[in-house]
This record gives structure tokens, sequence and C-alpha cells, in this order.
């Protein structure tokens, strides 16, 4: 037996995604990402000058709306994770399939969503909260906000088909459009218009609906069948599952923070709100890299190239601990003059003095654990993900309930979050190296 030359492919080392490539794939994304959580910090900032109270009830509404984005990313990413490995097996029809039965999901969710919220908005606001202005005031924004949700949750869903056929320019400048435009009236409604805090529900409104409609007319000129296929669907949401699983396990994470929160005080409240909107930035954002790695890593695996796909994670992980890094400097130069840009409340800002350590802190982990949640997502290992995030949050949640008896303030509330963010690592890590995520196929079994 001859010894094989370089050309022989079975000498040849598996080739990981260049930097150049994850780049290509992340920063349009990134723009993506971050325009939602941008317009939130906006928001945040034009609300909490309208005084504390008004602060609080958009920290008790947006906690409720967030059910609608946690059900878009599962929509992206369960979309994601099925279509990227059409689209490696060369089958871009069947890719962008899977974005059809993905809107058909959206729409009926989002309709579903609104039913239930304007029914069920007081009575949610009272569950979570402990002071009937704010109640109210959160109540009043619910109403008017969820109306953008079918919209929010189609682009979900057209962002997961896009990023599988590693399109991410387009959904860049569809989000960008849409949200620069509410940023800008957002204020105009609140102030001049007079119209408070409801102002800025409907300028999200109005933005989730111009994004939603741009992703339907891109998936039209696509030229496939947009009608219902149901076994098709019905393995989208059966895949789809496990993540709602996991946001949900996320929703009473976020739910029992700001209800704590809430008990803790209206200062802290509307401090936690601010600290929040700033996380959820830093996430979103440092999710770009996740992005690259759900189209790269379920692409490899549609081709059948598990070794190329394991040296990618490795090179992704590098890049997560760099772009989480780099996050932790720029949050930590500007935490002097944040809380002015959010709130004049001398009260909300004494408060924030308990977020900042915690949310500086744990950005080069957040920066691993969500490239690598990239990795398992686009290699489908979704059961994996679902126990994982269940048991991490499980590990937080005492920290956070035990809050008022021990009265450790928001530091206990965000010490919860550190446990839960920490476990995640450790778990997240010996999955990867483990290697048992990377099966091939169109589809995973």
């Amino acid at each position: 037996m001859t010894a094989p030359t370089p050309a022989d492919p079975a000498a040849a080392p598996p080739r990981p995604a260049s930097y150049r490539t994850i780049a290509s794939l992340a920063i349009p994304a990134l723009v993506v990402l971050a325009a939602e959580p941008i317009y939130l910090l906006i928001d945040t900032a034009v609300v909490g000058h309208l005084g504390a109270v008004p602060l609080a009830g958009l920290a008790l509404g947006g906690v409720i709306m967030g059910l609608a984005p946690l059900i878009g990313a599962v929509l992206a990413y369960g979309t994601t994770a099925r279509a990227a490995r059409r689209y490696g097996a060369d089958d871009r029809p069947g890719a962008v399939a899977e974005g059809v039965q993905g809107t058909w999901i959206a729409l009926a969710a989002g309709l579903l969503m609104i039913a239930a919220i304007e029914v069920f908005a007081g009575p949610l606001a009272r569950l979570m909260g402990d002071d009937p202005a704010v109640e109210a005031a959160a109540a009043e924004w619910l109403r008017v906000a969820i109306l953008g949700a079918p919209f929010l949750l189609v682009a979900g869903a057209g962002q997961g088909w896009m990023r599988a056929v590693q399109d991410t320019r387009r959904p860049m400048w569809f989000v960008t459009v849409s949200f620069l435009l509410s940023a800008a009236l957002a204020p105009v409604l609140v102030y001049p218009v007079g119209l408070g805090l409801v102002g800025s529900a409907w300028a999200n409104a109005v933005a989730q609906a111009i994004s939603g409609t741009l992703f339907l007319l891109a998936l039209r000129r696509e030229g496939v069948s947009l009608r219902v296929d149901w076994p098709l669907m019905t393995k989208q949401l059966t895949a789809n599952g496990d993540l709602i699983i996991r946001g949900a396990a996320f929703q009473v994470s976020s739910f029992s923070a700001a209800a704590v929160a809430a008990r803790v005080g209206t200062a802290a409240l509307g401090a936690h709100q601010i600290g929040m909107q700033l996380w959820f930035f830093a996430a979103l954002a440092l999710d770009a890299v996740a992005i690259a790695a759900q189209a790269l890593i379920g692409a490899d695996l549609g081709a059948g190239r598990p070794e190329t796909a394991r040296a990618s994670a490795k090179r992704i992980t590098i890049v997560g601990v760099g772009y989480g890094t780099l996050f932790l400097v720029v949050i930590l130069v500007l935490v002097p003059v944040l809380p002015g840009l959010f709130t004049s409340d001398a009260a909300v800002r004494d408060q924030l003095g308990s977020v900042w350590p915690w949310l500086v802190l744990l950005l080069p982990v957040a920066g691993v654990v969500f490239a690598l949640d990239g990795v398992l997502i686009g290699a489908g290992d979704l059961r994996f993900l679902r126990n994982m995030t269940v048991a991490s949050i499980a590990s937080g949640l005492p920290f956070m309930w035990l809050t008022p008896v021990f009265d450790w303030g928001l530091a206990g509330i965000w010490g919860g979050i550190a446990v839960y963010m920490l476990v995640r690592l450790g778990l997240i890590l010996w999955r990867l190296r483990s290697g048992d995520w990377a099966v091939t196929g169109a589809e995973r079994a």
C-alpha cells in the first residue's frame, strides 16, 4: 500500500471555515440582531425620562411581550437547523420550503398571541406586579405592542431560511430600515404627539409590521410553492418542540427575575429593566457568531463533512471568546455614562450599581456559550440544548427566589443569572468535546 499523497482526499486535513467566511456571515447578522435591542435601548431611554412608573410598566410589559421574540427565535433557529442541512445537500428549493412552512406557523402563532394578550394583559400584569399604577401601565402598553407579533414571528422564520442559504445581507437591510424608522418614531409619539408610554408600543408595532412584510415579499420572490405542507410542517413543529421548551425555561427565568425585582421596589424594577435591555443587546449582538455557526455547521453536516464541522466549531469557539472580551471592554468603558442615558431618577441610578459588575463579567462567558449554541443548533442537536438549558436555569432560579427572603436585592437576581450561565458554559463545552453532536445527513435522525 502506498502512502497517501497530499492530493489524496483521505490525507487532507479538514479545512474549517475561515475567519473571513465566519465574518462575512456574522457581520450582516450582527446588524440584524443588534437592530431590535438597540431600538429597545432607545425605547427604554425615551420612556425612562417619563418617570419610574412608566419605566417599570415597560419592564413588566416587556417581559410578557418577550414571549413573541422568543417564539420568533425558535422559528428562526428551528428553520435554520433543518434548512441549512438541505442547502448543504445541494437542495436550495427544499431549504426555502422549510421557510414557507415556518412562515405559516409564525402567522398562526402571532394571531393566537394577539387574542391571548388582549384578553389576559391585565391579569398577567397583576400576577407579576406589586404596584397598581405599574400594572395598569404595563397592560396598556401590552395591548398595543402585541399587534406587531405576527409580523415579528414572520421575520423570525424569514431570517431562519435566509441564514440557512447563507444570505445574511437582505435580512440586514430589511430589519435595519424598519427599526431606524421606528427609533425615529418612538420619541415623536411619546412626547410631541403626547401618547406617553403607549407611543413606544405603537412605534414597536410599526417596525415589526414593516420588517415582516419585507420578509414575506422575499419569500414570494423565491418562486416555490406557498401552500401548507402538513408532513413538512409536522416535522418542523416536532423539531421546534425542543426549542420551545428551551425558550420556556428562559421565560421562567425572565419572569422570575422581573417579579422578584418588582417586590424589591419600583426603582429596582426600573434598574433591572435597564440592565436586562443591555444584557439582551449584548446577547443578541454576540449571537451574530452563532448565526454564522448555524449556517456553516448545518451545511457541513448536510454535505457529509463531520470533521470539517468539528474543526469549524473549534474556530468558532475562539471567535466567541474574543468577541465576548471585546464587549466586556466596551461596556466597562461606558459604565460611567450609561445610567444618565437611560434615566434621571436618582433611586433607579443607585440601584444600577448592583447590576454592573455581574453584567460586565458575564460577557466573555456569554461569547462562548452563545457561539456554541449556534454550533449545536446548526447540527440539529436540539434535545441536548433543551436539557442543558432546563438544567442550567434550574440551578440559578433558587438564588432569585430566595432574594426577598435574605434581602439580596438586585445582586441576588443577577447572581442567579451568573450561576446558570456558568453551568451552561460547563455543559456545552463538555458536549463539544464529546463530538456526539456531529451527525451527518440532509436530515438529522
